[in-house]
Order: structure tokens, then C-alpha cells, then sequence
């Protein structure tokens, strides 16, 4: 256990359990991941290995027993038979037989139907009327003579999801979590590791939770198969439901005229649209436009009566090309269908989630440690909805006044959002306001950015805020827009006059873009956001390294594997600029590591050895105090180039995949999140 781990279980002991234990324990049962941590959250929270052994073991015999897979329902009915009472876990739906005026329940996997159901559980339980829900079932079976009576009989119904809980005791053991502790425990929460993620990726993972703590909250989730982008609708939250964009339908949707039956958006917190993408998909027009209605109004009709709902809408799909090519040929909608592709629902989207920066799910990602059960953080932020936490920049920022309301609302709900996710207890400081004010601005400037290109009646907006303290200006870019700036017109020579006549005083946090064009040599400093790509040392160094007779490295962390390769591609950069007839000496200041010091004095000798052939004579030494913290590199023609993160700027990537184009060239790497300074020391 990591000491992350046990601070998790000191602080909310009972409502955590070990994420791999899913795995463990689900075997081939198709069961949502909420029933089966429902499960093991009573039997295997705790940090006590024996226990968690004792609990595995209880809840693998409660699936082999309770749970029905489909090809064994007639030997479940059996038991049901000759036990006369049995419990059963299954996905139950519940429909109005008006010809009777009583309620009957179908069971999915058990396959028996029209099973009487009392009205007051439906009452208690509503979402059994649509599409049903996973459950805990007391079940009988008592032969009639009559055989219009179905022998089957539900004594008790339980839906998989907690009766209660402490919204106190939430925000108190919150209070005792830093923000990043916080951030890491939600994150092993869904399932992933977050020392495999930057913190720019582990707030694009949390963005899919808004939907479920704030209401009418739209979302899109456009990029490349394999990143997870349904996997938190389907099976993190029973109050959320995972659907086929293809196959939705007006009454299935919103309310059925003839029958006056409300529709999904009137019982569930979250409708999400799988595969939502597809230019060929032939969508009902009458399903747009009652969309459209709705995502901007939160409302939609039944015959002559207005209806309200809180259900958020999230649409999720696959992308065929790659970000370049969407930006310079088309646009990021391009793939929906044309029905879909209107600008006039596309503006009621509140945060483009961009899908192409989120990581392709593989094994290391998953995670180990300890996070809440799914369902008590379900609980959580449905408890949530009840809150608005949009005004919380304004004693800090304010938005320029150009922004339209529209672009305000969606700022505001995604910042509303990822405050309440993020800092439920309301503390959070000035920066870390901002950062959240940032990405909320930057998700909603890339559905702008987008709408201008689709339809020209659109005028270029600043997507900015002043800063109440020093009235500066900080305009947000999309991060794509730092890569690609040439394929996005800037708004930020649009400055409104002050009250003087004069330039309202801007201050510009954006990064600076690594281009292809070679820099005039000057004192400057580049900064490089976290999941940028297009970024190589060749781009970096190259110029500042041009003709040099000696390169010292300083940086105490080429250690290990990584590290040192990281290094050697350093110097690859170095033997592609020199001259073949010049020799250059790189002499490398590090520290020895303490476990694969051998190692690492082996990989050394193997760099100098293969580098010698190629005139670049490389020599180092060890710190002996370790007590190195600096990271730069230093010319002898009058150089100094400050490294915050020193050589190790690139995200994990697949360094043993021979055919992997992150592992053959740098420029396909997603960074993290790094500043360099050039420094003239000479001349």
C-alpha cells in the first residue's frame, strides 16, 4: 500500500475498496462495475489482506450463487422451484399492464415476465419503468391452479446502490486530502493509475464526471477508439444510462404523445450517447429539433403541457482522422451526422472533451490502489446537483464582456462542475481558481473555435478574463491552438478601449508554440503545455547548440532506463547538427542511483563506446553529495539553457513497440508539462 493508500483508509474507512479487486471478482458475469463494488464494499473494504482474501471469496460465492448468467436461468428457476425462495441479482424493467392497472416486472437474464410488482415499490424505485435496473430480489415460487397467476412472486426488492450516507463527514475528510492526494483518489476511483497520468489527462478523465453532479450539463467526446469514452457511462453510476446514438427515438427520448409516458430524460441524472459519431447514420430531424429545445431550455413538450427535466446529455464517438487533418480539411464535428451537424445544436455544447489527447487504454493504466466504491461517489454527486458553484471566480476574475451568454453558461457549468468534483469543501486558493477557470474556458473555446469554421454568421469572440486585482487580461488558447496556430484566426488585436482612451493592460499566459522555423538566437523562454505534441529535442536545442565545442549536461535524474535513453537521443540531436568533420565533447553531471547504479555505469560506457565513432566524445561524473537539484545545459560558445524538468519533458509512451511512431520520433509524443529558459552568458 502506498502512503496515499493508507490515508484513503484512515479517512474513509468502510467506503473504499481495492479497484483491482473488480477484476478479480468479475469473471466472465456481464454485471456493471457499481453491482459488483456494491458488493465488495461490504465485504472487502478494509486494508486487512486476510479480510480482503475472507471478502473475495464471499463475494465470488454470493455471483456464483445469486447472480444469473443467461445460459443458466432454467437451472436458477429450478432452485427458485424446489427451494421455494431464492435470491436472484438481475437487471428488472417494470411496465403499466393498463389492461389490468397493475405493475409486472421482466427480468433480463432470468427471462420471466409479467411478475406482479407492488405499487409502492415502483413509487419508491421509478427508474425500474425505464430500461431497467439492477437489483437484489427476494424471489418466490408458489404454483396457482389458476393459470392465468404467474407462479412467480417478488417478496423483496433491493436496487444495488447505498441507502445513505454522510455528506459531512465527505467534506471534513476531504479538508484533510492536498489537492493533488484528492485529484489522485478520484482518479484510482474510475479505475486508472494516476502516476501514468499528467495532470492535465487526469482532469479530462474528470470532466466525464460533470454530468453527473450538475444538471443539464452537455457534453461532447469526439477522438480514436480505445480511450474509455463510454466505459464511466455504463458502468460507473446507476444513475446514469448508457444508449445507442443510432437507435434513440422521440418518445424512447423525451415522452411518447399517445401514450403520455415520460421518457428517458425524466428518471435519469445522465442519458449518454455511445457511438455517436457516423456521417452515415440517419437520424429523425423531429429528434434534433426536440434536442436542440431541450439542451438550451431544459424543457421539452408533451401535447399542449411544458415539461421540465435535469437529465445531462453527453455524446460520445470515434474519430477517423487525426487532429491535423481535422483542422486543416474539415472540423472536430465532421464526423456526426448531418442531423447533428448544426450549428444550432452544436452551440448549446457546453465542453468539447478533446478525445485525441486522452490516453488508449492498456493494462499499466489500471489501477492497484484504493478508491471510493462507485456508488457511494455516485451518491455523492447526484447529492451535488443541489449546489452552484459558478460564481466562485468572481471575487478573483471576471469574464471580458464579449463572451456571450451562451459561452458564459458553458464556462460557468463546466467550472461549476469541476469545483464541486475537485473542492466540494470550497477552499480552494486564488491559482487554483484560475487553473479550473482556464480549463473551463478552454473547453468551451473549442466548440466556438469550431462553429466559426462550420457557419460564418458566427463573429470571432475573445475567450478572456480580467484579473480583479491589476485589471490585466489572460487570454485562454485551446491547446490544439498553440500546436496548430495557423489554422485559427486570433481575436486578440480586438482589445476594447478603457475608460482612458487607452489599451486595457493585457498579460498573456500562453505558451510559447515550438515551430519548425529557426528562432533568432536570443534570450527567450519557451513554455509547453501538458499533452503538447510536436515537440523534439532536435526543435528545442538545436540552434542553441550549433556549432559547440563542449556541452555540459546537468541533471540528476539520468538514471535510469528511460532516463539514459532520453539522454542518447540528446546527443543524437547533437551528432545530427555537427559538422562529420568536427568532434564535440558532452560531459554528463548526474547522480548515481542507489539500486541500478551498476546498471547505469553500464549504459554510460555503451553511449561514450558507440558515440566515439561518430565524433561526439561523451564523459561523466557523479555527484558524490547528492544534493543536485539543477537542471541545465551549458555551452562553452556562451550558453545557458535552464531545464525545469530537465530531458525528461515526454509522456509514457511505448518504448519497447519497435512499430510504434511515439517510440520511433519524438514528435508523435505527448508532453508533460515543462518551461525552458535561454540564457546568453557570453557575447
Amino acid at each position: 500500500m502506498t502512503a496515499l493508500d493508507d490515508k484513503i483508509n484512515e479517512h474513509f474507512s468502510g467506503l473504499v475498496v481495492r479497484k483491482d479487486l473488480v477484476k478479480i471478482v468479475k469473471g466472465n458475469a456481464i454485471v456493471p462495475s457499481y453491482v459488483l463494488e456494491f458488493l465488495l464494499g461490504q465485504y472487502c473494504a478494509t486494508a486487512d489482506e486476510e479480510s480482503i482474501k475472507t471478502g473475495i471469496e464471499t463475494v465470488k460465492e454470493i455471483l456464483r450463487k445469486h447472480y444469473v448468467h443467461r445460459n443458466e436461468a432454467g437451472l436458477i428457476k429450478s432452485v427458485i422451484r424446489e427451494k421455494g425462495r431464492h435470491k436472484v441479482i438481475d437487471k428488472v424493467s417494470v411496465a403499466l399492464n393498463d389492461k389490468k392497472d397493475v405493475y409486472e416486472a421482466s427480468f433480463a437474464n432470468l427471462g420471466v415476465k409479467q411478475i406482479l410488482v407492488d405499487a409502492d415499490t415502483v413509487k419508491k424505485h421509478p427508474k425500474l419503468l425505464v430500461s431497467g435496473v439492477w437489483s437484489i430480489v427476494d424471489m418466490e415460487y408458489e404454483h396457482f391452479e389458476d393459470k392465468s397467476v404467474s407462479p412467480w412472486i417478488i417478496n423483496k426488492l433491493k436496487p444495488i446502490q447505498l441507502s445513505s450516507f454522510d455528506y459531512e463527514k465527505y467534506i471534513d475528510a476531504r479538508r484533510q486530502f492536498t489537492t493533488d492526494e484528492w485529484i489522485d483518489l478520484l482518479i484510482q476511483s474510475i479505475g486508472f493509475n494516476p502516476e501514468k497520468l499528467g495532470k492535465r489527462s487526469k482532469l479530462l478523465q474528470l470532466v466525464r464526471l460533470i454530468p453527473f453532479c450538475e444538471r443539464n450539463y452537455n457534453l461532447i467526446e469526439l477522438g480514436p477508439k480505445g480511450t474509455g469514452k463510454s466505459h464511466i457511462f455504463s458502468d460507473f453510476s446507476p444513475h446514469g444510462i448508457l444508449i445507442s446514438g443510432g437507435e434513440i427515438t422521440v418518445p424512447k427520448l423525451f415522452v411518447n404523445n399517445s401514450s403520455g409516458k415520460i421518457g428517458l430524460v425524466g428518471y435519469w441524472d445522465t442519458v449518454a450517447f455511445d457511438e455517436f459519431a457516423g456521417k452515415e447514420k440517419r437520424i429523425q430531424q423531429a429528434l434534433v429539433d426536440i434536442m436542440k429545445n431541450y439542451m438550451a431550455n431544459k424543457s421539452f413538450s408533451r401535447g399542449v403541457e411544458t415539461i421540465g427535466a435535469e437529465a445531462s446529455m453527453v455524446f460520445v464517438g470515434n474519430t477517423r482522422h487525426n487532429l491535423p487533418y481535422m483542422l486543416k480539411h474539415t472540423d472536430l464535428f465532421d464526423e456526426l451526422p448531418k442531423q447533428y451537424y448544426d450549428s444550432a445544436f452544436l452551440d448549446r455544447i457546453h465542453f468539447y472533451l478533446p478525445g485525441w489527447e486522452v490516453d488508449i487504454i492498456r493494462g499499466e493504466l489500471f489501477s492497484e490502489g484504493y478508491g471510493f466504491v462507485v456508488d457511494y461517489l455516485a451518491e455523492i454527486l447526484r447529492f451535488l446537483r443541489n449546489h452552484d458553484h459558478s460564481g466562485h471566480y468572481s471575487q478573483y476574475f471576471d469574464l471580458v464582456s464579449d463572451i456571450s451568454t451562451r459561452d458564459k453558461d458553458g464556462i460557468n457549468k463546466t467550472f461549476s462542475g469541476l469545483m464541486k468534483i475537485l473542492y466540494p469543501h470550497q477552499e480552494a486558493t486564488e491559482q487554483e481558481i484560475e487553473d479550473v477557470l482556464q480549463f473551463a474556458i478552454e473547453g468551451r473555446k473549442r466548440v466556438k473555435d469550431q462553429l466559426m469554421k462550420i457557419d460564418s454568421t458566427y463573429a470571432a469572440v475573445r475567450f478572456a478574463y480580467t484579473k480583479n486585482d491589476d485589471e490585466t487580461t489572460v487570454h485562454v488558447k485551446s491547446l490544439e491552438e498553440e500546436e496548430y496556430p495557423q489554422y485559427f484566426g486570433s481575436v486578440e488585436d480586438q482589445e476594447p478601449e478603457s475608460e482612458t482612451g487607452g489599451q486595457a493592460p493585457e498579460q498573456s499566459q500562453e505558451p510559447a508554440v515550438v515551430s519548425d522555423k529557426p528562432p533568432e538566437l536570443k534570450k527567450r523562454q519557451v513554455i509547453v503545455k501538458e499533452n503538447q505534441r510536436g515537440v523534439t529535442f532536435d526543435k528545442l536545442f538545436s540552434d542553441y547548440l550549433q556549432d559547440a565545442g563542449k556541452i555540459t549536461v546537468t541533471d540528476s535524474y539520468i538514471r535510469i532506463y528511460y532516463q539514459i535513453r532520453n539522454f542518447m537521443e540528446f546527443i543524437e540531436t547533437i551528432v545530427r547538427i555537427k559538422p562529420k568533420d568536427d568532434e564535440v565533447d558532452v560531459h554528463l553531471i548526474t547522480v548515481q542511483d542507489d539500486f541500478k547504479g551498476p546498471q547505469q555505469i553500464d549504459s554510460f560506457i555503451k553511449i561514450q563506446e558507440n558515440c566515439a565513432i561518430a565524433g561526439v566524445h561523451f564523459t561523466w561524473e557523479f555527484d558524490e553529495t547528492k544534493t543536485l537539484h539543477a537542471r541545465h545545459i551549458v555551452t562553452d560558445h556562451g550558453w545557458k539553457i535552464l531545464l525545469d524538468r530537465g530531458l525528461d519533458i515526454f509522456q509514457h509512451y511505448e518504448i519497447n513497440d519497435s512499430f510504434s511512431l511515439s517510440n520511433r520520433l519524438q514528435q508523435y509524443r505527448s508532453c508533460k508539462a515543462f518551461e525552458i529558459t535561454y540564457l546568453k552568458t557570453k557575447g
